[in-house]
């Protein structure tokens, strides 16, 4: 500021002398020649005259003389001051820079210091108020609580993210000789030298048992977690999850998935007690002892049974006469006819039916619950008897509005559905192997209706069973039946 000021007064005083050397008149000497009064021109009158203009150019010359030896001197000052004003510039500067900066370093270390203080009070209320709270003292915890939110809102989180463990870095950047080895690679070479000194003959799940009963531990984590890891779960835990696993509906196949993914897991689905339970689901009071085979897992592996995580679908094509037409005696005309059959079964021995010429994608959904809203599905009960598959179906009756303009229409619903009072289908089908796909398919046995008429008369009519009318019923697994689990296996 200083050198500003400076700058101001003397440009100020540079003006003010150029405005008095430009404002001052030049003194020109009146140098007229003079000659008599007489109008005698003589020699006198000349030589004064050549006085005067003499006398006009020594004044000019005078002049521009005495400004251009001002110029010189005036840039040279105006240098001269320039100089000194960027020294003082540079050397004010970097003064007052560094000035601001330590106020601002300062100001931002006492607000660090401030929140820090604050924070580490919070911290030790808050710790204070979970000692009170152990202790018993609910109310002085409440208070100490109250208090540290109140300086640090989020405090509990805080202390929360500080003692919980951080994560390991999952990079390799050291060279595997220094790098100290992770509980899964010790697990992994404790099991390699394990399986140096066991016997040729030895089964994987013995092998596992026997080494479980040393690791004691489910899994091991690749990494360190954040939160609690699955294999901190007691062995009761893990076994009742798989329960709801399989589920009421015996979805064997994600219990089969859930072995795959570690050796404590495929020691917990081989569970003696699961495999039961689920034999028990599927014979019930049949299912007898383990005579015939090892474990209740291979019994119910190679004992004949049902599927229940899918469907059962026939589907059925035939090649229909038609009648002759009318103008051309000679014309025949012959229908390709194709319709599907579905059956899906129930562990409680509920079955449904359905037929339709409606494809898979649209007909599944119907049968996906044990009370269906479609008319057309027969419901009804089965019976496993060895190989053997025994159904009693019952339509559900329909009574519709007959319009009394359609005569003809009202006549033939009171000569059948208006005298029918109970109508059965029996089924009998044969559970069969094909290649390495076990129990999927189920052929045709014997198939008959029973129907009851409201005067008493009963009927039973029996079908002949070609292989062409008749295919057998192939299972596919629908993977919506499984989506979900209501009850655990029990």
């Amino acid at each position: 500021m200083a050198a500003v000021l400076k700058a101001k007064k003397y440009f100020g005083s540079i003006s003010n002398n150029q405005y008095q050397h430009a404002s001052a008149p030049t003194p020109v000497s009146s140098v007229v020649g003079v000659g008599s009064s007489d109008g005698g021109t003589s020699g006198v009158g000349h030589d004064s005259g050549g006085d005067g203009v003499e006398g006009e150019e020594q004044e000019e010359s005078s002049s521009s003389s005495h400004g251009t030896s001002e110029r010189p001197k005036v840039d040279d000052e105006l240098t001269i001051f320039r100089e000194q004003w960027q020294r003082e510039l540079e050397t004010a500067l970097p003064d007052q820079k560094q000035r601001s900066g330590t106020s601002l370093w300062k100001d931002a270390s006492s607000r660090e210091d401030e929140g820090s203080n604050k924070e580490n009070e919070a911290k030790y209320l808050f710790l204070k108020g979970v000692e009170n709270e152990q202790n018993g003292t609910l109310y002085e915890a409440i208070q100490f609580y109250r208090r540290a939110v109140q300086l640090v809102p989020d405090i509990e989180f805080r202390l929360y993210d500080a003692s919980k463990p951080k994560p390991r870095d999952r990079q390799d950047t050291e060279s595997t000789e220094d790098r100290s080895e992770t509980p899964a690679e010790q697990d992994v070479k404790a099991y390699s030298d394990d399986d140096d000194n066991d016997d040729e003959g030895e089964d994987l799940l013995s092998r596992l048992q026997r080494f479980f009963s040393r690791s004691c531990s489910l899994c091991v984590p690749q990494y360190e977690q954040t939160m609690t890891h699955i294999s901190s779960l007691p062995m009761e835990i893990v076994l009742y999850i798989l329960r709801w696993v399989v589920s009421a509906d015996l979805d064997i196949r994600s219990l089969e998935l859930c072995s795959g993914v570690s050796r404590g897991f495929y020691l917990c689905s081989r569970d003696s007690e699961i495999w039961r339970l689920a034999c028990l689901r599927v014979w019930g009071a049949n299912c007898g002892g383990l005579t015939n085979y090892e474990s209740w897992r291979q019994m119910f592996i190679d004992r004949p049974r049902l599927h229940f995580n899918g469907c059962y679908i026939c589907k059925t094509t035939y090649i229909r006469h038609g009648e002759n037409s009318f103008q051309d005696q000679f014309y025949r005309p012959w229908h390709l006819v194709e319709y599907y059959r579905y059956l899906r079964f129930f562990p409680e021995g509920v079955v449904l039916m359905l037929t339709t010429p409606d494809d898979p994608m649209t007909s599944l959904a119907h049968l996906r619950q044990r009370t269906p809203r479609n008319p057309a599905v027969l419901t009804g009960h089965y019976r496993l008897h060895e190989d053997r598959v025994i159904m009693v179906l019952k339509k559900h009756g329909t009574q519709g509005k007959i319009s009394g303009n359609n005569r003809y229409r009202a006549r033939h619903n009171r000569a059948t559905s208006s005298d029918l009072e109970e109508q059965n289908y029996h089924l009998e089908l044969q559970i069969n192997s094909y290649r390495n796909r076990l129990h999927t398919q189920l052929a045709w046995q014997g198939y008959s209706i029973f129907m009851k008429l409201r005067n008493g008369a009963e009927s039973t009519s029996k079908f002949e069973l070609p292989t062409n009318r008749y295919p057998p019923f192939w299972f596919s697994r629908v993977k919506s039946y499984t989506a979900e689990s209501e009850n655990p296996l029990q």
